[in-house]
């Protein structure tokens, strides 16, 4: 299951979505500027990649929830840690 993440994240992904950490970035900003519309995040907070990659990680697992046989959930919930590690190298 490692593999096939690894597999998923290290292939075609950049040329989908692009670079990793641009991308994290562009989806943290995304989420500052709803949340903070929405009066949940200080003017002064900022979420960073590793909040992204986290917090889809809580996604994967809330739908597992649900059905925790669920091989998509599982390999993607793998497929943002090594998201995650690519940022951090």
């Amino acid at each position: 299951m490692l593999e096939q993440a690894a597999a998923i994240v290290d292939a075609d992904r950049e040329k989908t979505y692009g670079e990793t950490g641009k991308n994290l970035r562009a989806i943290a900003e995304m989420w500052e500027a709803w949340l903070r519309a929405r009066g949940k995040l200080a003017p002064d907070a900022f979420l960073t990649f590793e909040d992204v990659a986290c917090m889809m990680v809580g996604l994967k697992l809330a739908r597992l929830a649900n059905d925790p046989r669920h091989k998509d959930s599982q390999i993607d919930a793998c497929g943002y840690m090594r998201l995650l590690e690519r940022c951090q190298e």
